[in-house]
């Protein structure tokens, strides 16, 4: 029964994001128009002409080692709803912040999941291997994430993979994941990556960088649960710049989420 009900949880935020994110009621060109504006900033704003995301409710952030010291607490008071934490990249870098971040997201009663950023010189099970190696498996944490993004400033991997060659890696990572875990990872990515490798036709629910449009409009028919909406974000409880994410339905069904997609 229980598993019914999760089962049934997921596949209604799942309708939800195909609805192209759900929660944007009453938008006027770019303004924003309802819910609780969270307390949130932008180093670089501009107007958002087919959805602002503050007419969703639930929104989170993403950090790896830059963002440096984080007060999760006064995070957390500012509406702070989500952390994913950089923990991994390639076959042999770990973010040597993810553990400290880890305990104290978990502290201050941050639901957080780790990512992964890929490495197209390595295999995607032994990607998935080295990312067991550094993240606990841990009950109540949120679904693993992959990153999915070229990397052009990478001093030591020129490789850039076929459509094909990534989708096969990729489904060798997710097939990975999903058996130690016990959920199947989210895939993060961008417009190019995203338009160059096909992963639409992947078996994942997706987390969308659109800094300028929403995601409607940048991915034209593709499902998303969360949308990452600036890099050049503000925050408390952050010293600098953090990357803004928000999740694809109200407060009820943010909780219908966790309810099906937490590890257990």
């Amino acid at each position: 029964m229980r598993q019914w009900i999760r089962a049934a949880a997921l596949v209604a935020v799942t309708a939800l994001a195909a609805c192209g994110g759900g929660g944007q009621r009453g938008i006027v060109g770019g303004t924003y128009t309802g819910g609780a504006v969270p307390a949130f900033g932008d180093t670089a704003p501009h107007v958002w002409k087919h959805g602002h995301p503050y007419n969703l409710p639930v929104h989170g952030v993403d950090v790896s080692r830059y963002q440096g010291n984080v007060d999760w607490h006064a995070a957390r008071r500012a509406g702070v709803s989500f952390a994913f934490i950089k923990a991994t990249e390639g076959g042999d870098h770990s973010d040597p912040n993810f553990r400290r971040y880890w305990a104290d997201t978990r502290a201050a009663g941050i639901p957080r999941g780790a990512y992964h950023f890929y490495y197209f010189c390595r295999g995607g099970a032994e990607q998935a291997a080295w990312f067991i190696a550094n993240v606990p498996r841990e009950r109540g944490a949120l679904p693993p994430v992959l990153d999915l993004e070229w990397n052009h400033a990478s001093r030591n991997c020129r490789h850039k993979p076929s459509a094909a060659e990534v989708q096969r890696e990729v489904s060798a990572f997710l097939s990975v994941i999903t058996q130690y875990y016990g959920q199947r990872p989210i895939i993060y990515t961008t417009v190019d990556f995203y338009r160059d490798t096909n992963i639409r036709h992947l078996n994942a629910e997706f987390w969308l960088r659109s800094v300028a449009d929403h995601p409607r409009e940048t991915y034209p028919g593709q499902r998303w649960t969360f949308w990452q909406y600036t890099g050049t974000g503000t925050a408390p409880g952050f010293r600098g710049n953090v990357d803004l994410n928000a999740f694809a339905g109200n407060r009820a069904q943010w909780n219908m989420w966790l309810g099906a997609r937490m590890q257990r």
